[in-house]
């Protein structure tokens, strides 16, 4: 009996512990909900972007590579994309890059908000919602 209780014990924490590390899908919903407000008008919902004028994110490599030269793109802009560092708090970047890291069938591993922070304050970017003109609605 003991022995059965110890193993049932066993299996409830490892079953908890891989809840905890798994993204959620109340995460996953939040990370679609914030790419289609502030990134399909340009790269699509399907991720496949407009050829010519704005890159698909489905299969690409840069976004599925280093996940700190993703966030910058989203902190300080690249080439015609503007930055996101007045509009989206830490927790949010992070929440939209894990999923367009994982969706289209893209495989990366996820972002936390203090990678997204650290990175913040490596590039002089300032803290979110400490400008005068943040868009944040």
């Amino acid at each position: 009996m003991k022995e059965a209780l110890i193993k049932a014990a066993m299996l409830i924490v490892a079953l908890l512990a891989a809840a905890a590390t798994a993204p959620s899908h109340a995460q996953e919903s939040d990370g679609k909900a914030l790419f289609l407000k502030n990134c399909a008008a340009c790269h699509q919902a399907t991720g496949k972007g407009i050829p010519g004028a704005f890159p698909a994110l489905a299969g690409n490599q840069f976004v599925q590579g280093k996940g700190g030269d993703v966030a910058t793109v989203l902190l300080k802009g690249r080439g015609g994309m503007p930055d996101f560092s007045e509009n989206l708090s830490d927790q949010e970047i992070a929440t939209v890059l894990t999923f367009v890291r994982s969706a289209w069938g893209n495989k990366a591993d996820a972002l936390s908000p203090a990678e997204v922070s650290a990175l913040r304050t490596t590039l002089g970017v300032d803290p979110y919602g400490n400008t005068t003109m943040s868009n944040k609605h």
